[in-house]
């Protein structure tokens, strides 16, 4: 399948072209992929830019002219203008009802001699009906007679979108035309250009409409539109091409993960459906998050690493304690730039501001200066850090001990100790986050900018911490909010 390049934009109008956008960064492509001639690569079909294909239009048009099908149009904007306004105040479709449609040779000859200024136009028949069959939409069809003649070439010796596109088509043998619904009433004044020409005709595909989560059209007020917009906020790739395939199609599945190899073997025209699609960039995101935890973990943990750097969080992007640390964090992240957020979040210690808010007071409760005590023993004895030099089995042989001696287990036990040692009430497994917060404090590449307290500074802050004052500025809190309440009802 040869699909069009003319979806209703000159090449040249662009620099952001697709293999420069998608292609040079998407994994998976099947081996066997190559990339269609164009304007930056050459090949047969040239030249591709329809700027530089003017005497291949004007070829055509006279041929068009020669066999009957065209015919030169000498009316002036304002005689044009009048037919448009006739046809308007009786209610009909505003066709072309001039002389030059049946001038005489002599007429003809006698403009040209004065230089008068003229078009091309298409010489539509008068009645019946065209019909194509859309692969997506089924039959489609015409009726002739509301078409009127159209203009193929203007006064100044351009081609009108819908010539140059019949013949860029045909003169490079494109196979299939896949472009959006919108394209459909063009199809008609495509498809006489074809057969007046002797043109084979293309296969035609006209895909339904991407619109908004409120329906409406997609449009810049709704966020990224295009593709580099979209790469430059972090979207991989492969998972921008997964998402926008399910955009009006599907496999016949529930499956909506795919790689490009799959996607090449599984995509079919005749799985797209009439119905328009919504741009979800939710959705788009979570899609992202899929293919960026599936790429092979050392390319991960290069990005990760390479973005906390680049961002002052690090002051090294590669090393043992930064794949640890994407491992931990990768499962909360959709998009590279999420991780800045991610691991500064890990590396804080909003300590007392958890232990102040409504979630917190369960904790307090809970008899948590008891907690303090002992984790402060334990660090003075060296027995927590020699836990957590041991890497996992010795945390876990130490909590074990540590929940046995204050008769703690299940939540009573690890609630207590994620909150004092990590400052908070939820994040990754507790275990790994807080020996990888150790390692944080020896890996010696946590820059200032991440307000990072080692262990010995969490410390600190436990053998100042006052619990039962915080629990008591809770209640003053509570019965604060209690009172307005009261008041204003």
């Amino acid at each position: 399948m040869i699909p069009s390049p003319n979806m209703g934009a000159r090449a040249s109008a662009s620099p952001l072209l697709l293999p420069e956008i998608f292609m040079s960064g998407v994994q998976g492509l099947p081996s066997s992929t190559t990339y269609l001639p164009g304007p930056d690569k050459g090949g047969s079909f040239g030249p591709y830019r329809q700027s530089e294909r003017t005497t291949l239009y004007k070829e055509y048009a006279e041929k068009l002219l020669n066999s009957g099908h065209a015919y030169r149009c000498f009316c002036s904007n304002e005689e044009l203008d009048k037919m448009r306004e006739e046809a308007k105040s009786k209610q009909l479709p505003p066709v072309y009802t001039g002389k030059w449609v049946s001038a005489t040779d002599e007429e003809i000859q006698e403009e040209l001699l004065k230089g008068t200024p003229f078009t091309y136009r298409f010489r539509v028949p008068k009645e019946g009906t065209l019909k194509i069959n859309d692969l997506i939409r089924g039959e489609v069809s015409w009726g002739l007679d509301t078409l009127g003649d159209f203009v193929i070439m203007r006064s100044n010796g351009q081609p009108v979108y819908n010539f140059c596109v019949a013949v860029d088509d045909a003169s490079m043998g494109i196979s299939h035309v896949i472009r959006a619904e919108e394209h459909l009433p063009n199809t008609l004044r495509q498809a006489l250009i074809y057969k007046a020409l002797g043109f084979s005709m293309p296969s035609f595909a006209h895909v339904s409409l991407i619109l908004a989560p409120d329906r409406s059209k997609l449009s810049k007020r709704h966020g990224a539109t295009s593709v580099g917009q979209f790469r430059e906020m972090g979207f991989l790739p492969e998972a921008m091409v997964n998402y926008l395939a399910l955009l009006g199609w599907n496999d016949g599945t529930e499956e909506e993960y795919f790689t490009m190899e799959q996607l090449f073997s599984k995509f079919s025209i005749d799985r797209i459906t009439k119905s328009a699609a919504i741009f979800d960039v939710v959705k788009l995101r979570w899609m992202n998050g899929q293919h960026l935890r599936s790429l092979p973990a050392d390319k991960l943990t290069n990005m990760l690493g390479e973005h906390w750097k680049n961002n002052g969080i690090l002051s090294e992007s590669e090393g043992p304690f930064v794949n640890e640390l994407a491992e931990l964090l990768k499962d909360g992240i959709d998009l590279v730039s999420d991780s800045t957020q991610a691991l500064e979040n890990l590396l804080s210690y909003p300590l007392k501001s958890t232990l102040a808010s409504p979630e917190g007071k369960s904790v307090l409760n809970d008899n948590l200066s008891e907690v303090v005590e002992s984790i402060l023993s334990a660090y003075d004895n060296g027995e927590l850090q020699n836990a957590l030099d041991n890497g996992s089995p010795g945390w876990q042989k130490w909590v074990k001990s540590f929940g046995k001696a204050l008769k703690r287990k299940g939540k009573g036990l690890f609630m207590p100790l994620r909150v004092l040692l990590t400052g908070k009430l939820h994040g990754p497994d507790m275990g790994t986050t807080i020996l990888l917060l150790h390692k944080a404090g020896n890996s010696g590449i946590i820059t200032s900018r991440a307000n990072f307290l080692t262990l010995e500074e969490r410390i600190h802050v436990l053998r100042g911490l006052d619990c039962k004052s915080i629990l008591e500025e809770t209640v003053v809190d509570s019965s604060s909010v209690a009172d307005v309440k009261v008041i204003s009802h």
